[in-house]
């Protein structure tokens, strides 16, 4: 029975070993070029069977721990283009452009490089063809009136009219039906004591009465030259 025990403790000891360093296969490097790193698992571990291994703290083993990172893919990239995100379509509405910068570099991480390094066949390009919505289709824009004609009485007043696009440039594409008009009768009310004062006709004009009679006093000129007897119309 005693040489029993002894052979089986003979048996264990066989796969009882002191702790040691395992360190597991390596990682594919992080960058094709230009320098990368590539890393593995390193543990301390002792065997404490034929089919079973403990993993220890690391300070259970006496040497050096290995390196769980290397260096890798020292050499140089080849130069590619690179092209960063696209911009928003200009302009907001209707045909527009959507704009990238493209650059020559050594690497998506490399150095920037002159255009002509890189392969002139190959650059992405840096400007396509886009169309968010239709835009709003031209206006009339109308101006506030002026100051009527006449100083008493009938006149005529005026504003400006124009087509403007949704950018605030002129456009000649507005339905002209809807055009508003640029011209319209206006009244002044009269100063009766400017009047009574400073209104008369002038002497030498002798038609004052066919100027009344033919409805001419709304017009500034005759309206003037035959004040007192347009007075009132």
């Amino acid at each position: 029975m005693r040489q029993q025990r002894v052979r089986i403790l003979k048996t264990n000891s066989r796969f009882l070993s002191a702790s040691s360093w395992w360190t597991g296969e390596w990682s594919e490097c992080s960058r094709s070029c230009n320098g990368g790193l590539r890393t593995r698992e390193v543990l301390c571990k002792r065997r404490i069977s034929a089919v079973e291994e403990k993993v220890l703290d690391d300070s259970a083993c006496s040497s050096a721990r290995p390196s769980f990172t290397e260096p890798c893919s020292n050499h140089s990239c080849p130069p590619e283009w690179l092209a960063l995100d696209w911009s928003e379509c200009t302009p907001s509405c209707g045909p527009g452009y959507r704009h990238r910068v493209v650059l020559c570099k050594s690497g998506e991480s490399g150095n920037t490089l002159p255009d002509s390094k890189c392969p002139k066949n190959g650059r992405p390009t840096s400007r396509v063809r886009c169309n968010l919505q239709r835009c709003p289709p031209p206006v009339w824009v109308t101006g506030p009136w002026g100051e009527c004609s006449a100083r008493c009485g009938l006149g005529q007043e005026m504003r400006s009219v124009q087509c403007l696009a949704h950018t605030g440039q002129p456009s000649n594409e507005c339905l002209e039906h809807q055009r508003p008009a640029a011209m319209q009768q206006c009244k002044s009310k009269c100063d009766w004591f400017f009047v009574s004062a400073e209104c008369k006709d002038v002497s030498t004009v002798a038609y004052c009465p066919l100027v009344l009679r033919f409805k001419f006093c709304n017009r500034p000129y005759f309206r003037q030259m035959c004040c007192k007897t347009c007075q009132g119309h």
